[in-house]
Order: C-alpha cells, then structure tokens, then sequence
C-alpha cells in the first residue's frame, strides 16, 4: 500500500498525497550552453519526463532559468549548491523548485533568506542528502555513510527549514550502495511525512545503472514508498525517462502506453521472435493506451503463459495465432507483423 505523504504543489503539477509517482531527470549540457540546455530539456518533456532539474552554479547561470521555462511546461528545478545568492536568484527568475543541501548554503542567516524567498513565492525545496556529502560531525559519529547516518543528516536539514516555519519540503536521501539506499529510504519513511524523490546515485553506465535503480527504486516503490522518482545514467537523459516509466510499470504503478511482454525462446522456437518484439514494439510507439501485448515464441503454450495479455501472438513455424485474454481469435500467415500491429491498435482503442 502507498504512504501517503504531505501534498506538494511544484509549478502547474504536484506530488505527495495521491498524485502519481512522478519520473524526473536532469540536464547535463554544459551551465554556460543556454541553447543546448533549452533544447534537451524540450526533448526531455517530449519523452515523457515530467519534472527536469538544471545545475546552476553561479549568478551568471539564472539565465538559465527563464530561457528553459519558455520553452517547456513541465516544472523546473534548480540545483544549487554553496551560493544562496543564485537560490535567490532563481526564486525571482521564477522557478518551480529549488535543491539545495541546507548544510553548504551557509549560516543560519543564509539558510533564513532563501526559505523567507521561497515562502514569499510558493516555491518548494528539496533537501538533497548525499552520501558523499555528509556533515563531518555525522561521519564522525558513525564512522562512514550508514542508512542511520543518512537520515540523521535528513532529519537536521528538515528541521533547519522548519525552524523558520518552511514546510513545503521534499526529501532525497541517495547512496551509490543500492542496500543502503533501500534502508536509508525506509528508515526516513518512517521519521518524515515530506514526500520522498528516490533514486540511487552514481548508479553507472546504462546497464549496471538500470541494473542498480531498478533494484533500489523498485524495493522501495514495492513497498509503498516514494513519490518522485530519478533513474541516474552516465548516459543520455533521455534515457532516464524510458528506464524510469519501466521501472514505475514493473513495480505495478499505471503507466500510459503498451506494455510488450515476451517469451525467452526455446528450442521450439522457429521465427525470430526477439526481432518480432522488437518491431511490435517500435510499430507501437507513441501509443498511450494501457495495454499488455505479448509476444511468444511458440502455439504450445504462448496463450496459457501471456493469458493476462490483453492481445499477443503464438508463432509457429511460418504463422502466427493471435489471441485475445488467452482466447485464440485468427492466424496470420507470410509477413503479418504490420497486420498484428494494426489489430494491437485497434484493441486498444476498445479498451
């Protein structure tokens, strides 16, 4: 069951409460390229992202800020680290959400000032604890980054902001060990009633990255935690999103838009079915329809096993039966993967 945590308003959506999980990413063009920034953020909103954060590490980069918010309608979060200035800076170039990490931004003086501009202005922040970046006095205590050690340095910077009566807080608490992130997760669920942004930090390249998020993100999604989520590649951005959408689909959450299952193949197998999912799911693209589509490699079991399936195929050796729930409905025959794609299309506009 889903915890419930305190709604959050950010931009023109929000999160917390019963909003649906949210997919995130970040850009990583260089601060200076306005242009580059603009236009992968674009991008980022056509696959689907639905928040993106920017690095803005000086005064000089708030440019940023309006030049990318004319463009999208997703919000837009800065991440801003030491300087409060570019905080406030940004809360009057009118962004959506602000990341800080209340810990470097300064004296209790500088921590004031930015709260005081975001209360003024609605703007939301997220307190980013990083296992990294842990205050020395934490370290001291615990020895290394520990889940424990994690939510204690959580817990300090929340009650930093809420000392000046700031509660439109999020929280995000990442570690590049996927175990330790899972507990320091479920440990803080436990103390804060903040919506929580998951994601395992300097997760990798693309395979070991989806590998570790997955696991991360997924164990704590299972278990009825988080709000916002980010899958962080040494890769595209884009691709953040698409493993991101995965990752909120395998967990059970609704996600828009077909759902392939498939088969492994054996040595029944006689077509190419790796080739056929793989156009299915191409000829699908830009679908938003729920609907699970499988595709098995052979007639003698490919409706029993996909039965949940709202539409799939069993391939033969030359043929293919196509089946409804499990029930078979007619044969192709030669080259039928449009056919079957067209008939994908229709069953879920009956949906």
């Amino acid at each position: 069951m889903r915890h419930i945590k305190r709604e959050l308003k950010i931009g023109n959506t929000a999160i917390g409460g019963n909003n649906p999980v949210l997919v995130q990413s970040m850009l990583n063009v260089r601060s200076s390229d306005i242009e580059g920034n603009v236009k992968q953020a674009v991008e980022l909103e056509k696959a689907g992202c639905q928040i993106v954060r920017v690095s803005v590490p000086t005064l000089e980069d708030v440019k940023l800020v309006e030049a990318i918010k004319n463009e999208i309608s997703i919000p837009l979060v800065a991440d801003i680290h030491f300087d409060y200035k570019v905080a406030l800076a940004c809360a009057d170039a009118g962004i959506d959400k602000i990341r800080i990490n209340p810990g470097n931004i300064g004296d209790d003086e500088k921590v004031k000032a930015v709260v005081k501009a975001c209360s003024a202005k609605n703007i939301p922040i997220r307190i980013g604890v990083n296992a990294g970046s842990l205050e020395k006095n934490i370290l001291a205590k615990y020895g290394k980054p520990t889940p424990e050690a994690l939510c204690e340095s959580a817990m300090y910077h929340i009650g930093l902001l809420e000392r000046y009566d700031f509660n439109d807080i999020a929280v995000s608490i990442k570690s590049s060990n996927v175990n330790n992130m899972i507990q320091a997760y479920t440990l803080l669920d436990s103390k804060c009633n903040y919506p929580l942004h998951l994601g395992v930090t300097e997760a990798g390249t693309y395979r070991m990255g989806v590998i570790k998020s997955a696991m991360g993100i997924g164990s704590l999604l299972l278990n009825g935690i988080g709000d916002t989520i980010r899958v962080s590649l040494t890769d595209a951005p884009v691709r953040e999103i698409e493993a991101g959408f995965d990752i909120l689909r395998a967990a059970g959450h609704e996600v828009a838009g077909p759902e392939i299952i498939s088969c492994p193949t054996c040595g029944r197998t006689r077509l190419d079915v790796a080739a056929i999912a793989n156009q299915v799911e191409a000829g699908l693209k830009g679908i938003n329809k729920n609907i699970k589509v499988a595709v098995m490699g052979c007639v003698v079991n490919g409706p029993g096993e996909a039965r949940e399936a709202d539409i799939g195929i069993a391939c033969g050796a030359d043929n293919a039966a196509m089946f409804k729930k499990g029930v078979k409905i007619k044969t192709y025959s030669g080259n039928f993967i449009e056919e079957f794609i067209e008939d994908i299309k229709i069953c879920a506009e009956e949906l």
